[in-house]
């Protein structure tokens, strides 16, 4: 445990700005970019999300059915994968060929994606794209992943592929180590942190743990809790306050172990995040509405409890970089990198190294 400090550092607002593009170790070039497919309506990342998979293996299903389902029928999405993920571990062979079908059909688009990407003139010097979210931990989702590395390289794409390390339920709170302000890093021992996902909503207690690693490599979840908020379907107010309340227990969990906590929370969400905590586009996959005047961190900052005598101080930042900082200190060795989160929607960040 860190030694106590008898000063109080305080965490004032002025010195880190909601969606902030320049950090202390790394700046962030491009987020959340929605470029259409030049042939369709809709957004080219899509095609490489996981609902982008389960569009094609729901095609599958109905085109390539010549006798019963393998499958069923459509229980959820966790028994879904967990079926899919059967089918590949032995199961029967016609759902297994099916799965490879739809594999290779998304492997194909989703090099198609990346390539885009590449193209694009904020990506120019991308040496290595971290791949992130929960579809790599499914044995599908990443089957796919290899195959889409392998048709990149075949295709003489110069990218590297590097796996997310962290447990993906905590790569978006961990990565917030190194964009909460100074002060929360150097006189505590630990923060809280929101993911907000299109499904799910995580909230921990991050120990940063820079005193052994000033890179971010110690930095580790201690707790956090997890709620499954698309099972539930909640209003927007409802999901503020289940969020205030479990931010408000896990503080209390911290003071009950003796971590001393900064009053500071750092929020991950898709969209775009705007410098007075507005998300303006990228919410659509989230609870009610969340266009301007509607701010998050004013929300929880009226329903936090105080920590350590102080009012909390919220900050905000899309999902997927978050996500990419936790990767940071694996990434010394490029001078540009990325990060695509493969989840709901596909989240993409673009960083260069300072």
């Amino acid at each position: 445990m860190a030694k106590r400090s008898a000063k109080k550092p305080a965490v004032s607002s002025t010195q880190t700005e909601h969606g902030s593009a320049t950090l202390r170790r790394v700046s962030i070039d491009t987020y959340n970019s929605l470029v259409r497919d030049p042939g369709d309506a809709e957004f080219i990342g899509d095609r490489a999300s996981e609902t982008g998979f389960f569009a094609i293996f729901d095609r599958l299903r109905r085109t390539e059915r010549t006798g019963r389902d393998a499958f069923g029928p459509r229980r959820g999405p966790d028994t879904d994968k967990t079926l899919v993920d059967h089918a590949l571990a032995g199961g029967d062979p016609d759902a297994a060929h099916l799965v490879h079908l739809a594999v290779e059909e998304y492997a194909q688009g989703f090099a198609d994606v990346i390539a885009f990407y590449l193209a694009q003139p904020a990506w120019q010097g991308v040496e290595r794209i971290v791949i992130g979210g929960g579809f790599p931990d499914e044995e599908f989702g990443a089957l796919a992943i290899r195959r889409t590395e392998r048709i990149l390289k075949r295709r003489r794409v110069q990218v590297e592929f590097h796996l997310l390390t962290q447990d993906a339920d905590e790569g978006g709170l961990v990565g917030w180590v190194h964009a909460v302000p100074t002060p929360v890093t150097r006189g505590f021992d630990a923060f809280l942190a929101v993911d907000i996902g299109g499904t799910h909503v995580r909230c921990g207690i991050v120990e940063h743990g820079l005193r052994r690693a000033a890179d971010g490599a110690k930095a580790r979840v201690i707790d956090r809790m997890q709620w499954r908020h698309g099972s539930d379907n909640p209003s927007r107010d409802e999901l503020v306050l289940r969020i205030a309340g479990m931010l408000n227990g896990l503080a209390a969990e911290a003071r009950t172990i003796g971590v001393r906590l900064a009053p500071c929370v750092g929020i991950a969400c898709p969209g775009r995040v705007e410098p007075d905590g507005s998300v303006p586009q990228g919410t659509q996959n989230l609870p009610g509405d969340w266009a301007p005047p509607f701010l998050l961190p004013r929300e929880l900052e009226a329903r936090l409890d105080a920590i350590d005598g102080q009012p909390p101080q919220v900050l905000m930042h899309n999902d997927a970089v978050i996500q990419g900082l936790g990767e940071l200190h694996l990434m010394h060795d490029v001078a540009r990198w990325a990060v695509l989160t493969i989840g709901t929607g596909l989240g993409n960040a673009v960083y260069t190294n300072r």
